[in-house]
Formats: structure tokens, sequence, C-alpha cells
């Protein structure tokens, strides 16, 4: 799915690296923010 300017970001829950989830954008308190997504081995 493609976003175009204006449009909110769909919530996404994954998990995080130290333990627990993270659910964006919810979870997100800043009005920028950077999130990394690390694939794992390949």
């Amino acid at each position: 799915m493609r976003l175009n300017n204006g449009d909110l970001f769909p919530s996404v829950i994954g998990p995080t690296v130290g333990g627990g989830s993270l659910t964006i954008p919810e979870d997100l308190k800043n009005e920028w923010n950077a999130v990394l997504f690390y694939r794992g081995h390949w």
C-alpha cells in the first residue's frame, strides 16, 4: 500500500529487540519519528 501526502499511517504492531511490542503510530510520541526494520538473517 502506498501512502500519499496527508494520509494517516496505518496501525502496525511489531516485536521489539528487547522484548515486548511496538504499536505504530500509537506508541510514537513525537511529531517526527524514525523506525528501523531489521530483517534478521538471510
